[in-house]
């Protein structure tokens, strides 16, 4: 369904990216990043899943072409990622791209991409709402208590990264900024909304967050 295209970065650099757009005219645009496994064919199908929505989704490879096939090696490829200059750069070429031919841009991710959709929030410019799915930056590089774009975050209550108290503690900070979020917990594990891992998958909750998101994303973006 979607394109492999170039986009240019700010510093004159440029991100391979993943392109499925909807052909509705107007659409909003969706920049939808990654987790630690790279550009694999599930975040793929879930770009296509959110253009077939309504929207141009566009996925930045930050990893230029790697893809892990098991934990270590996603940890070593995440271990080696800029989340700063992937936020300033990679996603905020994908944000001016999208603006081309969309008024309204969002971010969302997923594990690692969602620790990047905060980071975003707060160093991205044209971001105009959220979807951060079990991720947190550390806050030396991201206070959520800075953030004052729109929100929806999603978590698993079986997560040994965003535990349930690192997540109360984001949820507090959040609680002090400008921005109207809605923090949802789920009973799964992290990764619950990733059909592609079995271990971890839980198709009933999937659907709640997926549902949930897209009403979000249709009340920030498309109103």
């Amino acid at each position: 369904m979607g394109q492999l295209i170039q986009i240019r970065r700010p510093d004159g650099g440029s991100c391979p990216a993943y392109l499925s757009a909807s052909e509705a005219p107007g659409a909003p645009g969706l920049v939808v990043v990654q987790e630690w496994w790279g550009l694999n064919e599930q975040i793929k199908t879930t770009a296509d899943r959110f253009a077939k929505a309504g929207y141009r989704a566009l996925v930045p490879d930050l990893f230029r072409g790697k893809r892990a096939s098991d934990a270590d090696e996603a940890s070593h490829l995440m271990q080696g990622l800029n989340f700063v200059d992937a936020a300033e750069q990679d996603i905020q070429g994908c944000v001016t791209y999208l603006k081309d031919k969309s008024s309204r841009i969002g971010v969302t991710g997923f594990c690692m991409g969602g620790a990047l959709t905060l980071l975003s929030a707060l160093r991205v410019k044209g971001m105009a709402a959220g979807g951060c799915f079990y991720g947190i930056p550390p806050k030396a590089v991201a206070d959520p208590s800075e953030i004052s774009i729109p929100l929806i975050l999603h978590f698993a209550a079986q997560d040994d990264w965003c535990t349930p108290a690192v997540v109360d503690g984001l949820e507090a900070d959040l609680k002090l900024s400008k921005s109207r979020f809605e923090l949802h917990r789920y009973p799964g594990q992290h990764g619950f909304v990733n059909e592609a891992r079995a271990d971890v998958y839980d198709a009933k909750n999937a659907e709640l967050a997926w549902a949930r998101t897209l009403a979000f994303f249709d009340r920030t973006l498309k109103a």
